[in-house]
């Protein structure tokens, strides 16, 4: 029901689940509703137990349909807030408050539809699956996917709702991250000749994937529907050195690669060679997606939207672990990502009713 969208995002908001700080308390309400909807709850909890996902189930059979969204907000610090972040304000036909886009509000639409379930069950399940810190990097969902057939079955379409202005995303670039740490020998900097800078060796590491994302650009893989076309390379963090008179000992790179799905993080790292010294760790990965226009069910759901022209989008998503199990798999949600992530972040009432329209009109067709 469109009128419940407004006091469960509401509620949603008001949780304050900024990635990498706990989310339990919103996972707990969440349960509430569903077991209160008829819905089989399962929670998964985080390795260290702050912080918890959500695999629900309503209906019985094989297929249906997995609605599937990450719990976690970025921060507000720093930012210029005409608006409490965390209490829902209402201004010239949008709601305002941090996660309203990115991505309470699709989260709401879901929880709305829960709810009249009961009274008119749907002929295919309906399935839900929230995660935690998709924002510092996807994760939850990596301790969390594994699950998702044995609780769930298996869907017969995953709908990540990701802000798309509601239409159908098939495609995004897969990302890894990294640390590359240089080791250096301390010592004054009257003498600095004489002992081995680790900045010096970060340096020419950034250089390196300045190099790196020159060739990419000119040589590498392509694919018109990105923008940019080709897999990039990112240093955006670099640390070291304690004073200026003393030679770093120590230095670090922070950076990433956002990869197209006919290349690999590893085979484009390995086109480096690192100083002496140096080492790389990754801190993190997600999957790219790369879905098929033509699978039918892909194809019936995106026919069902106002515009069903296939598009790709520049930021991550979950939506690749759940693909590459196999599950038909469509980037599809209210609002747009242009409102995410800043001051006073909002959405559009009427976004948040069409697209309530469309997931109720879907699980009935």
């Amino acid at each position: 029901m469109p009128d419940r969208i407004k006091p469960l995002l509401e509620q949603l908001v008001a949780f304050p689940t900024i990635a990498g700080t706990p989310n339990i308390d919103l996972i707990a309400w969440v349960k509430d509703q569903l077991d209160a909807a008829g819905f089989a709850v399962t929670i998964i909890l985080s390795r260290d137990g702050t912080k918890a996902g959500l695999l629900a189930r309503f209906g019985d059979g094989d297929g249906g349909t997995l609605f599937s969204a990450h719990t976690d907000v970025v921060p507000v610090e720093g930012q210029n807030w005409t608006e409490a972040p965390f209490r829902l304000a209402e201004r010239e036909g949008r709601y305002v408050g941090r996660g309203t886009t990115d991505m309470k509000g699709f989260i709401a639409c879901v929880l709305a539809l829960a709810e009249t379930l009961r009274e008119t069950p749907p002929a295919r399940p309906v399935l839900i699956c929230l995660s935690w810190d998709e924002e510092l990097g996807c994760r939850g969902i990596p301790d969390m996917i594994d699950s998702v057939v044995p609780v769930l079955g298996r869907p017969g379409l995953c709908i990540v709702g990701e802000p798309t202005l509601m239409r159908p995303v098939l495609g995004h670039k897969g990302k890894a991250s990294y640390r590359a740490e240089f080791a250096g020998t301390p010592g004054h900097s009257a003498m600095a000749p004489y002992f081995t800078n680790a900045l010096h060796g970060a340096a020419e590491f950034i250089l390196a994937l300045r190099r790196l994302q020159e060739a990419l650009a000119q040589e590498g893989a392509r694919d018109e529907a990105f923008d940019p076309p080709y897999s990039t390379v990112h240093a955006g963090i670099a640390r070291g050195g304690v004073a200026l008179n003393i030679v770093p000992d120590h230095a670090e790179v922070l950076f990433e690669i956002r990869h197209l799905a006919s290349e690999t993080p590893e085979a484009i790292l390995s086109r480096i060679v690192l100083p002496e010294g140096a080492r790389i760790t990754r801190t993190g990965q997600y999957p790219g997606l790369s879905a098929l226009a033509d699978d039918p069910i892909v194809a019936r759901f995106s026919s069902a939207l106002s515009d069903p022209t296939p598009a790709t989008v520049a930021f991550g998503t979950e939506a690749g672990y759940f693909a590459e199990r196999g599950i038909p798999t469509v980037v599809c949600g209210p609002g747009t990502m242009k409102d995410g992530h800043q001051p006073d972040e909002s959405i559009a009432i009427d976004q948040l009713e069409h697209y309530h329209a469309l997931i109720r009109d879907w699980v009935f067709r």
